[in-house]
């Protein structure tokens, strides 16, 4: 799917938001000024972190505002002050690493 990137043309008030993305090693974190009604999309894009970091699709990436996942980032709307998070694909499944951790702590298990 591929969404448009429209240009905000709104007279309104500028806002504080803020878009981060970590790897194991580096982190970026990019401040933007945008006008109210700024989606976590538009954040994303804005702040060209997909410019640095190859591994970002910005059309499939999930997002989040504060660690809560949104499910349409080219709806949610963002307040002043908001932190735009740009979510890593898990290396493993955590369920599937609970259940080893598990079964090796068992004592028949050898």
């Amino acid at each position: 799917m591929h969404f448009a990137i429209e240009r905000i043309s709104y007279t309104g008030q500028i806002m504080q938001v803020e878009v981060v993305y970590a790897l194991p090693e580096r982190q970026a974190v990019v401040q933007l000024e945008v006008p109210e009604g700024t989606t976590v999309y538009q954040a994303a894009v804005a702040s060209k972190l997909a410019d640095q970091f190859p591994d970002i699709d910005l059309e499939t990436i999930p997002m989040g505002v504060f660690g809560v996942r949104v499910k349409t980032a080219t709806t949610t709307i963002l307040h002043p002050g908001d932190r735009v998070e740009l979510y890593r694909s898990l290396i493993a499944d955590p369920k599937e690493n609970r259940r080893s951790r598990a079964e090796s702590q068992r004592p028949d298990h050898r």
